[in-house]
C-alpha cells in the first residue's frame, strides 16, 4: 500500500514567514523525482523554485496561483511507492483552496511525516530530509453537519476529507486564554491581531497543527467589527470618504509590501539628513573609456556603477562612520568592518537592492563582473534571499531615470546612501574658462546618529574628488 508524505513550504530563510504561489510545475496524478522542483513561489525578496524532497505521484496540491501560504503549511503530498494509475484516478484537480477536491491515494489518509522512503540531498534553509523528520500528531475535527466532508463552503481542507477548516475562528466566551505559547510563526500576524485587539489565544487556527494564520485573524476582525459597523452605519458613512467607481486597490503584500515597510520604517526610527554637491564627471567618463580600451575588444567592459562603487568603497575606509547601524535597543553604533554594497535596482517585481558582498576587497573588473551578474538575477527574478540582505550601504543612481536629484530614503538599518543623477553635458568654469563638461549631481542621505554634518560632508567631498579626478584614488593603491 501506498505511504502518503506531505510536503510542507520549508522555511526559506532570512526571516521570511510566508511566500506566494505563482506557478505550480506538476499537476495532481504526475510522477515526481526526489528533489524536482514542483512549485515556483515568490517571498518578499525573490522568486524560488521548491524541490520536492520526496519521489512518487503527486495525490494533492494545496493552494492556488496567487494565494500566500505561511511557512510550515501544506504544500502538496505524495503517495511514496504508489502505482501511478492509483491517484491519477482521482477526481479533480486536488487543489486545496482552489477547486475544492483534494485527491488521495485509495484507502489512505494524510500521512504522518517521516518514515521509510526516498531521502532528497537538496537543502533549502530550515528543511532537508536526509534523516526522517519528526513524526507529527494531527487532530481532526469533527466536520460541520451543514458542509460536506472534507470541505467548507466549498473549499477542501488540508488534510483530507475528514478534516474541516472553520469559516470563522472560534472565540472563547467567558473563559481564560489558554497558557502556553501562541501557535503563531509570523510577526505580520502578530503585529495585524496587536493592532486590532484580536487576543491570539482565543483562536482557533486553520493551519497546521492549529497554527493561526493571518487569514484567521483577519476573519476575527471581520467577525468583530461587523455588529459595531451595523450599529452605527450614519458614523461610517460620515468618516469613510466618497466611493469612487473607477478606483483600483492594489494590496500591500509580497515585494511591494515589504518595500513600504521598510520605508516607513527608515522614515520612523532614522533622524535623516541630506547633503549634495554638483560634480563634473568627465574625467571618470575619460578614464573609464581609457580602461575598457585597454582591456581589448573580448575583455568585459568595467561599468560606471563599478567605479562608483569602487571610489564609495575607497570613502568608506576614511570615513568608517558611515559604514555602520544603530542598534537601538543597546543604545549603540555598531561599526562594520566589512563593506557590502547594495544597489538599487529596479525590475518588473518593483524595486529590489542586491548585495555585492566584501565590495572593499574587489578591484573595478570584479565589482563590474558581480554588478552585471546580479543586475541580470535581478531581472529573471532569480535572485536568493541571501543576495538581497546584508548591504551595509547602498548605492543608488536614478540617473537612469532621467532625473538630476533626489533625497533617497535610507535603506533600513544601514547609516548612509549615496544617489547619482544623471551626467548631461552643461556649461561648467573648467581652469579659469568657460566650458561643456558632463556635468552630474551627488546626494548622500546619512543617519545623524551615527555622524555630524563634518564627516558626511567629508565623504561627499571625496567622492566628488574622485570623480573629478580619478587619480586620487592612486593614493590608497
Amino acid at each position: 500500500m501506498a505511504e502518503v508524505k506531505e510536503f510542507t513550504l520549508p522555511d526559506l530563510g532570512e526571516g521570511l514567514t510566508e511566500a506566494e504561489v505563482v506557478r505550480w510545475l506538476v499537476e495532481v496524478g504526475e510522477v515526481v523525482a526526489v528533489d524536482q522542483p514542483v512549485v515556483e513561489v515568490e517571498t518578499a525578496k525573490a522568486m524560488v523554485e521548491v524541490p520536492c524532497p520526496y519521489g512518487g505521484v503527486v495525490t494533492a496540491r494545496y493552494g492556488a496561483e496567487g494565494e500566500e501560504l505561511a511557512v510550515g503549511a501544506p504544500l502538496l503530498t505524495v503517495a511514496v511507492g504508489a502505482d501511478a494509475s492509483a491517484p491519477a484516478a482521482a477526481e479533480g484537480s486536488g487543489s486545496g483552496g482552489a477547486d475544492g477536491v483534494v485527491a488521495e491515494a485509495d484507502g489512505a489518509d494524510a500521512a504522518e511525516d517521516g518514515g521509510a522512503g526516498e531521502t532528497s540531498g537538496a537543502v533549502l534553509v530550515g528543511y532537508g530530509t536526509g534523516a526522517p523528520p519528526a513524526r507529527r500528531r494531527r487532530v481532526r475535527p469533527t466536520p460541520a453537519p451543514a458542509a460536506a466532508a472534507g470541505q467548507v463552503n466549498g473549499v477542501a481542507s488540508g488534510y483530507g476529507r475528514h478534516a474541516v477548516t472553520p469559516e470563522v475562528p472560534v472565540r472563547a466566551e467567558a473563559a481564560e486564554p489558554a497558557p502556553g505559547p501562541v501557535p503563531v510563526i509570523s510577526p505580520l500576524v502578530r503585529r495585524l491581531a496587536r493592532q486590532n485587539g484580536v487576543e491570539l489565544r482565543t483562536l482557533t487556527g486553520s493551519g497546521p497543527d492549529g497554527l493561526i494564520l493571518r487569514a484567521d485573524v483577519e476573519r476575527a476582525i471581520g467577525a468583530a467589527g461587523a455588529p459595531a459597523a451595523a450599529a452605527e452605519p450614519s458614523a461610517a458613512a460620515a468618516s469613510a470618504p466618497a466611493a469612487d467607481a473607477g478606483e483600483v486597490r492594489i494590496p500591500l503584500r509580497g515585494l511591494r509590501g515589504v518595500v513600504a515597510d521598510k520605508m516607513s520604517r527608515s522614515r520612523r526610527e532614522i533622524p535623516e539628513a541630506t547633503c549634495w554637491v554638483d560634480v563634473d564627471a568627465t574625467e571618470l567618463l575619460a578614464a573609464r573609456r581609457a580602461m575598457n580600451a585597454a582591456g581589448g575588444p573580448d575583455a568585459p567592459k568595467i561599468s560606471l556603477l563599478a567605479l562608483l562603487a569602487r571610489i564609495c568603497t575607497a570613502a568608506l575606509a576614511r570615513y568608517p562612520e558611515l559604514n555602520a547601524r544603530v542598534d537601538t535597543e543597546a543604545r549603540e553604533i555598531v561599526r562594520l568592518e566589512r563593506v557590502h554594497v547594495g544597489f538599487a535596482a529596479q525590475t518588473d517585481r518593483g524595486l529590489v537592492v542586491p548585495v555585492v558582498r566584501d565590495a572593499h576587497a574587489r578591484s573595478a573588473e570584479s565589482l563590474s563582473e558581480e554588478l552585471g551578474r546580479l543586475t541580470g538575477a535581478a531581472r529573471d527574478g532569480s535572485l536568493t534571499p541571501g543576495e538581497l540582505t546584508g548591504s551595509t550601504f547602498t548605492l543608488n543612481n536614478y540617473g537612469v531615470f532621467g532625473v538630476d536629484g533626489s533625497t533617497p530614503i535610507i535603506n533600513h538599518p544601514e547609516a548612509a546612501m549615496l544617489g547619482v543623477g544623471r551626467i548631461v553635458p552643461k556649461p561648467w568654469v573648467y581652469e579659469g574658462e568657460l566650458a561643456v563638461r558632463q556635468v552630474t549631481q551627488l546626494s548622500l542621505t546619512f543617519d545623524h546618529r551615527v555622524c555630524d554634518g563634518g564627516v558626511a560632508g567629508g565623504f561627499l567631498r571625496y567622492v566628488a574628488d574622485c570623480v573629478e579626478q580619478p587619480a586620487v584614488l592612486l593614493r590608497g593603491v
